[in-house]
């Protein structure tokens, strides 16, 4: 008989310690629960890429460079257009052509060439103006408040270096080659090659001291080298007027 009560006994104790451990269980997580109901949710993986504002990436700059060439007014003259132009070495002329070519809206940009302490050089404006050149670099060298070094480009071939001149709004490019110019050279160059700003906008340039630089009607490496004026935004430009082509 005590047997039994004591299984009965120890029956009902386990269940009151199980009964117990419930209750207990059930108190510690009604907080519990009750907390975390209270939070906001997390943001998951979606909501924190959604809610990122951009930023500015300071690593990245603009280059803005306007096209270094010179656009001029026509007039019509029966089915052709004609133009005043002025040439690099100051000569002055009207240009008329079939108005279907458009040269006035293609714009123009000079070209001379010369030599320099007897090494034959070329003068070019490059289209893309300043930022053709530097590409939003820093210059090797200055050689004065208008004259600046740049390195070779890529892909210019047997060029070299790169002097670069500032004359008002007008940049003009000489390439190197060949034997390259001297420290002293390009001293020199700096000061010796002048340019100036017609009333219309055109640039002329002239020479002084060690830099000759070439006529109308001269010939270099069997290419006409005089004084001329490049229309369009091709490598030579779309056409081109020589000083000396009878205008």
């Amino acid at each position: 008989m005590a047997d039994q009560f004591d299984v009965i006994e120890a029956g009902e104790r386990g269940r009151r310690r199980w009964v117990g451990l419930v209750v207990v269980l059930a108190l510690l997580l009604i907080p519990v629960v009750g907390l975390l109901a209270s939070r906001e949710p997390e943001p998951g993986p979606e909501t924190a890429v959604a809610s990122r504002t951009p930023g500015a990436i300071r690593s990245l700059t603009t280059l803005d460079s306007a096209p270094n060439m010179l656009t001029v007014p026509a007039r019509k003259k029966g089915g052709d257009e004609v133009i005043q132009v002025v040439f690099p070495d100051g000569a002055r002329a009207e240009v008329r052509y079939p108005a279907e070519l458009g040269l006035a809206e293609m714009g123009s940009r000079p070209f001379r060439a010369g030599w320099v302490d007897g090494m034959f050089r070329q003068f070019v404006a490059p289209y893309g103006g300043e930022v053709e050149i530097t590409r939003g670099g820093r210059p090797l060298r200055s050689y004065g408040p208008n004259v600046t070094l740049w390195p070779r480009q890529a892909g210019s071939g047997l060029y070299g270096q790169v002097l670069l001149f500032a004359f008002g709004p007008w940049r003009v490019a000489m390439y190197d080659r060949g034997q390259g110019l001297t420290f002293e050279q390009r001293t020199a160059l700096a000061g010796d090659l002048r340019g100036r700003v017609t009333k219309e906008g055109y640039l002329v340039l002239t020479g002084r001291g060690g830099v000759r630089l070439a006529e109308a009607g001269e010939y270099a490496q069997g290419e006409p080298i005089g004084p001329q004026l490049w229309f369009g935004g091709g490598v030579g430009g779309d056409g081109c007027v020589g000083a000396d082509a009878g205008l």
